[in-house]
């Protein structure tokens, strides 16, 4: 039976016959012997030796099966344990002309996405989604939230129209689905807090290293709630997947980021900050933003962009909750502060030391009136948003929620620069391919 590499690394195995099947990731030929690095379908390696004449053939990336004795040397890489070969089986020997070196540009790299997702890095960081997915997973059904879909081809915006993408369906023009919210507030009158994990699309003219055209949306809706409830949920949940993952994925996070004591260290509650207060304090420190190609101090009604989030979350170990912008900054559905005219009772969280926006909710307009007359305001079309004003005609209730881009939230923890190395095929406004 053949092992994985990490499973055959232990005491139990040292001197006895083993297989391991996977593909040669390093290769040192010397003139009696050559080593090989091999990787398994996990990503796991192990080193062999065998000698040069049985391995004249082999190359980089060829598909391999190796029976030998596991021994124990300390020169050996990852926990100094090695295979002394016996035999050598191919499964298909790959060209010498394989593209991913150990240094390449990030575009050839993006380029050979295909390619390159074999690399440790890009293994570490498939391993941190697929925990962060589960554990995001386990969080609703250990908190009894219910798992739903909602559809990806869509009528009307839940953002900007001007960042949907249009497609032809049969005889009439519908949309990529920016968001599951509006369907999710329709599911929470029969099924109670709902949640769901989809693709989302924005059709965003940004080259930033924090958008993608195409990102895993995670978000949810419940019955009522209060935006302290949300926003305890979001540090319940966030807490949640940060200790699950350090658990589970330690080895992962270590080789992406170089200290994971500042994520040990996250606490909640995470402080509140409100809108006005953030202006303050990057007025304070003199912030500067671009208005019609001149600088000038940022103001209030001025929304909070990439460097004013920098700016306020830079000195942050904890992330923060803005909370209470002005509600021209908002969608049309959030709720407006009866104590405090012209604010929305929303809030977005900032990821510590520069990192942005992760998460963006809060409470949903659940007047009808209020909600017709707001989306005439945002000059959108009422009669593709009768069903959602339905919700308002029969039983409406206090309700909200929150929305996270999962390719932000492992940005943060894995300490990665740019978005496009945090999902495995990234689409961006120039990338479509592979």
């Amino acid at each position: 039976m053949s092992l994985r590499c990490n499973d055959i690394k232990s005491f139990e195995y040292i001197g006895k016959r083993v297989k391991v099947r996977g593909w040669v990731h390093r290769l040192r030929k010397q003139k009696e012997n050559t080593f090989i690095v091999i990787r398994d379908d996990r990503g796991g390696i192990i080193q062999t030796i065998f000698p040069s004449e049985k391995t004249s053939h082999i190359t980089l990336e060829s598909s391999i099966e190796i029976n030998g004795l596991l021994q124990k040397d300390t020169r050996a890489p990852e926990g100094g344990y090695e295979i002394k070969g016996i035999d050598l089986k191919t499964f298909n020997i790959a060209q010498v002309d394989f593209p991913i070196g150990q240094y390449q540009s990030a575009e050839l790299l993006l380029n050979n996405r295909h390619l390159a997702l074999r690399t440790r890095r890009m293994i570490a960081i498939a391993k941190i989604r697929s925990s962060t997915m589960k554990f995001a997973r386990q969080w609703f059904i250990e908190n009894n939230w219910m798992e739903v879909t909602a559809p990806i081809i869509v009528k009307s915006a839940v953002e900007g129209g001007s960042t949907l993408f249009k497609l032809r369906y049969f005889d009439e023009d519908v949309y990529l689905s920016q968001s599951a919210q509006l369907y999710l507030e329709a599911m929470i009158f029969s099924l109670g807090p709902v949640w769901s994990l989809a693709p989302s699309f924005r059709a965003e003219k940004s080259r930033t290293i924090r958008h993608l055209t195409e990102f895993s949306h995670l978000e949810l809706e419940a019955p009522w709630v209060s935006l302290e409830d949300i926003l305890r949920i979001q540090e319940q949940l966030i807490s949640y997947l940060i200790g699950n993952i350090i658990n589970e994925r330690f080895e992962e996070l270590n080789l992406l980021r170089s200290d994971i004591s500042e994520l040990k260290g996250i606490q909640t509650p995470f402080d509140r900050i409100s809108y006005e207060k953030a202006i303050e304090i990057l007025q304070r420190n003199e912030f500067r933003i671009e208005d019609n190609g001149k600088k000038r101090i940022i103001q209030w009604g001025d929304d909070l962009n990439i460097d004013s989030e920098r700016e306020l979350t830079k000195s942050h170990s904890n992330p923060i909750f803005i909370i209470g912008y002005p509600l021209e900054l908002k969608p049309f559905y959030v709720k407006e502060d009866v104590q405090c005219h012209g604010r929305g009772l929303a809030a977005d969280m900032l990821a510590p030391q520069g990192f942005g926006e992760i998460t963006s909710g809060g409470l949903r307009e659940d007047d009808i009136m209020t909600l017709t007359r707001r989306i005439k305001q945002e000059g959108l079309d009422a009669a593709t948003y009768q069903w959602y004003l339905d919700l308002r005609k029969y039983g409406s209730v206090p309700h909200g929620g929150f929305g996270m881009g999962i390719e932000r939230f492992i940005r943060w923890i894995t300490n990665i620069e740019d978005i496009k190395d945090t999902v495995l095929f990234p689409r961006t406004i120039s990338r479509v391919s592979p």
